[in-house]
């Protein structure tokens, strides 16, 4: 196992010791998030399911720990300025939290279309928020003033190696916790989450299957997959505000190369899901996190004899800042 480790480690921004190391680096912030199972999501599966619970980490989003590796990886002098990012979401509030933790600025540009609940997260934590466009382009711009005006460290949400490290620590609580886990799921936008598990879970475990759930309204990783290169959608359409961004440089090769499938799923089916969450699980679950079950639940999924055999799914549930009013106006709007 430590001779792939090793393979990837050439390859790939992150490897199972960088993993390793951000473990022991974010430890002391860091909640080790539980497992859930359930008996009746179990039988309508009809398979084993168990939920790592990334809603209840710190900042309510598995981003935290990504964050958290990235800002204590840099020295004094390079923390002295404080960090930058432009992020729409939970890797804005968890950066936040990481940098107040260490007692250093947080610069967040923050797009004008952002979920109110996220925003306030931020504001919550310490950041500072500087408005952009809704456009990556002006995020992009923005973020580029922020850096030259402060002299701050950019910190992308997840085109980082350190980023990556940091989320793969998911894959090494689970597989501690769950050892016979046989596949695990998980949401994909910018691939710095599935990558870090991917990366991890494959070097202890090169049988295990990593499947990327996906929303049919932003399912430029399926297609990234079927060309065979990253494919950066001109739009996209979905509930699932966090899964909305494009591959990055660092992350594509990891899931071109180690994630087994891509499960595209409709907005219903990952409404279905965050309603099952809740009444079944009894979580609050944003639609981006509850997406992995939406996926282990669909047809392409349960009937696709190929993977008939994944009798032991773990479903990262990665985050719970949810937009109540948002998901009620979706719940009527299927009823």
């Amino acid at each position: 196992m430590e001779a792939k480790a090793e393979e990837f480690s050439n390859e790939y921004a992150a490897d199972i010791s960088s993993i390793k190391e951000a473990q022991e680096r974010i430890s002391p912030y860091v909640y080790k998030t539980p497992v859930l199972c359930s008996e009746t999501l179990d039988s309508i599966s009809g398979r084993n399911l168990y939920f790592k619970c990334e809603c209840f980490q710190k900042g309510g989003a598995f981003k935290f720990r990504g964050a958290c590796n990235a800002v204590f990886s840099l020295t004094d002098d390079e923390a002295a300025n404080g960090v930058v990012t432009h992020s729409s979401g939970n890797h804005a509030a968890a950066l936040s939290l990481a940098a107040k933790i260490r007692g250093i600025p947080a610069h967040i540009v923050v797009p004008k279309n952002a979920p109110k609940c996220k925003v306030e997260n931020v504001v919550r934590y310490g950041g500072q928020v500087i408005w952009s466009e809704a456009t990556l382009q002006s995020r992009e711009e923005v973020a580029r003033k922020v850096l030259e005006d402060t002299g701050a460290v950019l910190i992308h949400p997840y085109n980082d190696g350190r980023i990556i490290s940091g989320q793969g620590t998911i894959s090494l609580e689970l597989l501690e916790q769950i050892p016979e886990i046989d596949t695990i799921i998980v949401p994909i936008s910018g691939g710095g989450l599935i990558s870090g598990i991917a990366l991890a879970a494959k070097s202890l475990n090169p049988a295990i299957r990593i499947f990327a759930a996906e929303p049919k309204g932003a399912d430029d990783a399926a297609r990234s997959k079927e060309e065979g290169a990253i494919v950066i959608l001109p739009e996209t359409n979905t509930i699932a505000d966090g899964l909305r961004a494009s591959l990055g440089t660092l992350t594509w090769p990891v899931v071109r190369d180690l994630v087994d499938g891509v499960i595209v799923v409709e907005d219903k089916e990952i409404i279905e899901a965050t309603r099952l969450c809740y009444e079944t699980l009894k979580v609050a679950v944003e639609p981006s996190g509850a997406i992995g079950l939406a996926a282990v639940l669909s047809e392409s999924f349960r009937n696709n004899p190929v993977w008939k055999d994944c009798k032991n799914v773990g479903i990262v549930l990665s985050g719970g800042n949810l937009d109540l009013d948002m998901l009620w106006e979706s719940l009527k709007s299927t009823v």
